[in-house]
């Protein structure tokens, strides 16, 4: 639930913190980038911290990181604190994400582990709905004060709203850290370390004393085959070589499967899933009730995702959902690239704008947009009172950055501005992850360049509805399929001996992956549009498909050793 808090909190907050932080979309896209950043650097040591320390003290460090990013994040008045605070959300992410699935293979049966380890991905859906709801909440008081048409009152409150919804996910965070003492260690991970009481006390939780001593006794014999135990203690078991045959197949296979899983656009349709559907033509509360269902759907397709995974198997189930989100992924692609056939580009209007000091300042208005579809002979309707949005994609040298988009309509005056302290990154460290291969001294020094300025119309409402359904045609197959086999795939391809070592590197790519859209995501969307980004989502996701259908074994009702023989014999 902590690890969907984690991935969730920020769509519900990205509006306010947009309008109020004075943060440029580079940097925006860079905090919300952060959580995944902060993932992947934990993901590198999280499986030698579960093997050194246990299962169960990686998960507490986990909720302690937490906890400690919510007052550094509410309290932030600038971008460290905030990059800060969700690089160590993103490193609580990043040792649940090995530690749960991790914990889960090691305790449960061939029977129910597809039941158990798939609650890890539905309590996750949950801490996603909970973030909604929250979000939900503010986004009505939000109204409310918009209602009185006081723009400092609302300016002060959105301020407050971001701030108050990360104060309230403390404590969803400070019951997971004290939950966490109450969980009984892993009962492979103590036969390792030689404990066996304690392990067979933990096997009694769950099991019948006879079924406990069996198991125990597997365990022993799986430890002395690793290597010779000495005296009556078992060993830890040695590690193998990821290289060896019989552990790349399978390897490779989960890490191709991890990828693919972030690829199919699932994290930035979720963390901007507000903003997506604003542009697709819904208001902001609109767009905030559509994230709710969409959460809330994503929560009950889990659940049957859960009933099913047991039953029809994983291979089957992981391939029905990939073929469902290409074909909802085609149809947004094709929404947004309808909806972008009447935009122009007035970047040359734009840079005649841009100050001596290489900024630029500007108030756009109705009027503004309509004087701009005229001098560029316009044929749709350009009336005053027609709403557009607009969004401007610059750069300074070759760090390139997108401004928030912003709508006109009516007697609505937004105001855009871009300054180069706001564009470029603060240190080389942000600037390399960023863009490696740019200059940070020259982008110091250069030019502001406008690359495309894009005036577009807003679509009609029932667009927005539209592109809202195929969204949830989207959760709603990936939450039954891939959203619930990716964590079994994780745990149940890889081979015993290198479980964790091989779950962490696997995770390392995911979020890698994960990381890297994130943060190409609203400069894409800015130069080429959303239908763009679906586009290349759905092409990932038929890659996905491939692997699932052709290539994955099935892996129902077999033990993690029936699994391992499968590839040692080449089948």
């Amino acid at each position: 639930m902590l690890y969907g808090i984690d991935v969730g909190v920020i769509a519900g907050a990205l509006p306010y913190l947009e309008a109020t932080s004075g943060l440029g979309p580079g940097r925006i896209s860079m905090i919300v980038a952060a959580v995944l950043l902060g993932s992947v650097i934990a993901t590198l040591f999280a499986g030698l911290l579960a093997d050194w320390l246990g299962r169960k003290t990686v998960l507490i460090i986990s909720g302690a990181l937490f906890v400690a990013s919510i007052p550094i994040i509410a309290m932030s008045h600038g971008y460290t604190p905030l990059l800060l605070g969700r690089l160590l959300q993103g490193g609580s992410a990043g040792l649940i994400g090995v530690a749960g699935p991790l914990y889960l293979a090691e305790c449960l049966t061939p029977a129910n582990r597809g039941r158990g380890t798939a609650v890890f991905q539905w309590m996750l859906t949950l801490g996603i709905v909970a973030s909604a709801i929250i979000a939900m909440y503010f986004s009505a008081r939000v109204a409310q004060v918009a209602a009185l048409h006081d723009a400092a009152s609302l300016l002060a409150f959105k301020n407050v709203a971001w701030r108050s919804i990360f104060w309230i996910t403390l404590i969803p965070g400070a019951m997971f850290m004290a939950g966490c003492f109450f969980v009984t260690e892993s009962p492979r991970w103590l036969v390792n370390k030689g404990r066996l009481d304690r392990a067979r006390a933990a096997l009694l939780k769950s099991r019948r004393p006879a079924d406990a001593d069996l198991e125990l006794a597997e365990m022993r014999a799986l430890a002395r085959h690793a290597r010779p135990a000495r005296g009556s203690q078992p060993l830890p078991a040695k590690r193998e070589s990821l290289l060896k045959r019989r552990y790349v197949i399978p390897f490779i296979l989960a890490c191709v499967i991890l990828a693919c899983n972030q690829a199919t656009g699932i994290n930035s349709i979720i963390g901007y899933n507000t903003a997506i559907l604003i542009q697709a033509g819904l208001n902001d509360v609109q767009a905030h009730w559509g994230y709710l269902i969409f959460t809330m759907l994503n929560f009950l397709m889990t659940m049957a995702g859960v009933m099913l995974v047991d039953k029809i198997g994983r291979k089957k189930l992981l391939s029905i959902g990939c073929a469902g989100i290409v074909v909802s992924l085609l149809c947004t692609a094709i929404l947004f690239q309808q909806a972008q056939r009447g935009r122009i580009d007035c970047r040359r209007a734009v840079a005649a704008l841009v100050s001596p000091d290489q900024s630029l300042n500007l108030r756009f208005t109705s009027a503004l947009a309509s004087k701009w579809q005229q001098q560029r002979g316009g044929t749709h309707e350009t009336k005053v009172n027609r709403p557009d949005t607009f969004t401007i994609i610059y750069s300074y040298g070759a760090f390139t950055g997108t401004t928030n988009t912003v709508r006109s309509g009516g007697d609505r005056i937004s105001k855009v501005k871009i300054t180069r302290a706001a564009s470029i990154p603060a240190n080389r460290v942000i600037a390399f992850f960023q863009n490696p291969l740019a200059s940070l001294a020259l982008a110091r020094t250069a030019k502001l360049k406008i690359d495309h300025a894009w005036l577009t119309p807003i679509p009609s409402r029932f667009h927005g509805v539209l592109t809202a359904l195929a969204l949830l045609v989207f959760i709603a197959f990936y939450a039954a399929g891939p959203g619930v086999c990716v964590w079994l795939a994780l745990s149940e391809l890889m081979p015993t001996r290198i479980r964790s070592s091989g779950m962490s590197i696997a995770l390392l790519i995911n979020q890698s992956v994960s990381t890297l859209i994130a943060a190409l995501f609203l400069p894409t969307v800015g130069r080429y549009g959303y239908a763009m980004a679906f586009f290349i989502f759905a092409g990932c996701t038929v890659v996905y498909f491939l692997t699932a259908a052709f290539m994955l074994p099935e892996t129902k009702h077999k033990t993690l050793e029936e699994i391992e023989e499968l590839f040692r014999q080449g089948r």
